[in-house]
């Protein structure tokens, strides 16, 4: 095979984009990237390879060869993702009957394994029905903008922390919509008492805020939606699987799934798999299932991924020891970085954010960890914070033992001197 000149292979970065007159689009985009890449906010992904029955070890594979390295920022939070019943449903229905799904849910993409795995997701928050997405994405994405955009005049409420997802779900309505201080549920009464009693409104807000750990206010925000006549719309992606007595997440522990209107979770996080879904009533899910495009127009997730997805929640609902494990193990990480005096920001869920303030800090104290100890964490930098609250968001594991945070606690603390990082 022909060697590609360089002057072929630049040709072929800028694709079409090299225009012989009018605008330099290539020049912008180049000039964008440069920009993000002097901020510090360029993002580098890491390319692992799960070591079986190992996790949180991985392989890390770079220009340089492959090494071990110890996960600690994984969403993964139970370990399902690499767990023997999710590997196994998902190979057994690959073998047994196809890789994908063949079409959209509407035409020829609904397979029985989506139907049981839709029943038994309702089941876990006591819901009626539920409905799957491709993603937690695409299930805040379709779900918001077709519930807020076939409602009347409706007006969307929305915390001023919620996801990437919600937002854009809420600005595909265009719709009227006000945002609330985090967590305020003052504030949030002092805007719904400005609105028109008659119009619709949706409450939009999270269980637990994935770059904070902080934990919505759900009691208070119920109350405020009953008396105000608005519906609430809870995502629970970061606590399904983790929280409650059967896992199924902040509502259910504190006793008020049933007065949620819609709980919208995922299948990639603590079980491991991929996917998104939303549980309501009969009647909004199958308006949902009628009417929202994300859903109606997306083929459908495979057999083999439902399947792992359905084995992995049966077997969380039941797994009590593990979710223990996991708050005992993240109630350790927290007091050994505390005692390390390491910038942690205090919370009651098991995300444990180590504040920076700064985007190339961040990213040196990173790959320090990464080079000289073996521990791979991802930066946390704008867009997905705002600037100057640049940090690291560590998940600990009931696969993380006492002698990996021994090591995590040390590493930083070093990697913290050499870079300047504030400590506690």
């Amino acid at each position: 095979m022909n060697q590609i000149s360089r002057s072929s292979q630049a040709q072929l970065a800028q694709g079409s984009f090299a225009p012989a007159a009018g605008f330099d689009y290539a020049a912008h985009f180049s000039d964008a990237l440069r920009e993000l890449k002097a901020q510090g906010n360029y993002r580098h992904f890491a390319r692992l390879s799960r070591i079986p029955g190992a996790w949180p070890r991985a392989v890390l594979h770079t220009a340089a060869g492959a090494r071990d390295v110890t996960v600690w920022c994984s969403n993964d939070y139970l370990g399902m993702g690499s767990h023997p019943a999710t590997v196994n449903a998902m190979a057994d229905v690959a073998r047994g009957q196809s890789a994908g799904a063949g079409g959209t849910r509407n035409i020829s993409g609904t397979h029985q394994l989506h139907a049981e795995l839709e029943r038994e997701l309702a089941e876990l928050h006591g819901k009626p029905a539920a409905l799957l997405f491709n993603s937690g994405y695409l299930a805040n994405l379709g779900s918001l903008a077709t519930l807020a955009s076939h409602l009347p005049g409706c007006i969307v409420l929305s915390d001023e922390r919620n996801h990437a997802s919600m937002i854009a779900g809420i600005q595909a309505a265009r719709i009227e919509k006000h945002i609330f201080k985090h967590n305020d549920v003052e504030h949030l009464d002092s805007i719904l008492q400005r609105l028109p009693a008659h119009r619709p409104k949706i409450i939009a807000f999270e269980s637990v805020y994935s770059m904070d750990g902080t934990i919505g206010d759900i009691a208070g925000i119920i109350s405020l939606a009953k008396r105000h006549g608005a519906l609430t719309y809870l995502d629970e992606v970061h606590a399904v699987g983790l929280y409650g007595p059967g896992g199924a997440g902040i509502a259910e522990r504190e006793g008020l799934a049933l007065q949620v209107d819609f709980i919208q979770g995922t299948l990639a996080k603590a079980f491991g798999v991929v996917g998104g879904y939303v549980a309501a009533s009969a009647f909004a899910v199958d308006f949902l299932r009628s009417f929202s495009r994300e859903f109606i127009f997306t083929s459908s997730l495979p057999p083999p991924v439902v399947a792992a997805a359905l084995a992995s929640v049966q077997y969380v609902r039941q797994a009590h020891d593990l979710r223990a494990r996991h708050q005992v193990q993240v109630a350790k990480a927290k007091a050994a970085l505390r005692a390390a005096e390491l910038p942690i920001l205090d919370s009651l869920s098991h995300i444990v954010p180590i504040m920076v303030g700064d985007a190339s800090r961040t990213s040196a104290i990173c790959a320090t960890l990464l080079n000289d100890f073996g521990i791979y964490v991802q930066p946390i930098n704008h867009p997905t914070v705002p600037r100057g609250s640049e940090r690291i968001r560590l998940t600990p594991s009931p696969q993380h033992t006492d002698a990996m945070i021994e090591a995590l606690v040390a590493a930083l603390a070093t990697a913290f001197q050499r870079h300047g990082g504030r400590r506690g």
